[in-house]
């Protein structure tokens, strides 16, 4: 897979451990999810109805378009060394150089997304021998929107976000990077964009080989699966999308879950260092 531009995206490494759910919750419902000694929980905000009205919840982010809009304000954070970031013109152009449309409906999809985004709450609750922690803490801080003239009477859109302070300082201490040629060949698989970030994370600082089991594959990424089974049928196919725009990972499927080898990173050090 070819990059002319060798373009590199970030994620904050949390979320390379705690995915985002792939379909539409309801709007009221939080989202939870647990991985080895952290749980992370994103909890709904809220709008105002109708621009002036009572306030409703507006549901969690989900699906591979709030995936891509986070890799994007992250990616834009990182690159500007600012946690204002702007979402108008910016991430149409973004999302069009990795293959995603942003007319229609796909245009009002992507809106909805980083509004959820903005408004949106997480808790991290770690665990750690006898101690525990949490971490209560919101993606963008602040936010600016404009009227949509496409979007209904009193509908907003987002136009810049501002990091919280605590996102984007832990994004600065433990970013992880990314082929931006990888994500555009996988940009509509939600499923495989968790994937490959999980790798992405994981392998480069393996010392030595580790079983990850399929019960804890399918806590991680198969929460909507009732049986163990299905899971291991349906995650193996995406583990090999994952791996196919990840070609340097080491990665062995046997029957108890899958051995993670270490591994080059997707990007290399000094290509890192020269951004």
């Amino acid at each position: 897979m070819g990059d002319e531009d060798g373009a590199l995206n970030f994620v904050y490494s949390g979320w390379a451990q705690c995915a985002l759910p792939h379909r539409r919750l309801s709007d009221d419902q939080p989202w939870e999810i647990a991985v080895e000694r952290i749980r992370l929980v994103v909890e709904p905000g809220r709008r105002p109805k109708n621009g002036d009205g009572p306030l409703e919840f507006l549901g969690v982010p989900f699906g591979s378009h709030a995936r891509l809009i986070l890799l994007y304000l992250q990616t834009e954070a990182l690159r500007t060394g600012s946690r204002e970031v702007e979402l108008g013109r910016s991430l149409r152009d973004w999302l069009g150089r990795i293959g995603v449309s942003v007319g229609g409906r796909t245009g009002k999809l992507v809106k909805d997304q980083a509004e959820r985004i903005s408004r949106c709450r997480l808790t991290f609750h770690i665990q750690g021998g006898k101690t525990a922690g949490l971490i209560n803490q919101s993606i963008v801080d602040r936010a600016l929107f404009i009227e949509d003239e496409t979007g209904g009477q009193g509908r907003l859109t987002l136009e810049t976000a501002k990091l919280s302070e605590g996102f984007f300082e832990q994004l600065k201490k433990h970013p992880v990077p990314l082929e931006e040629a990888a994500i555009k060949a996988i940009n509509n698989n939600p499923a495989a964009l968790d994937c490959y970030l999980w790798l992405a994370y994981r392998l480069h600082v393996l010392a030595a080989p580790r079983l990850i089991t399929w019960k804890a594959l399918k806590a991680q990424f198969g929460t909507a699966y009732r049986e163990a089974y299905h899971f291991k049928n349906k995650w193996t196919n995406t583990l090999a999308m994952a791996l196919a725009v990840y070609p340097g990972a080491n990665v062995e499927v046997v029957d108890e879950g899958v051995i993670l080898k270490p591994s080059r990173p997707p990007v290399a050090p000094r290509l890192v260092a020269a951004r």
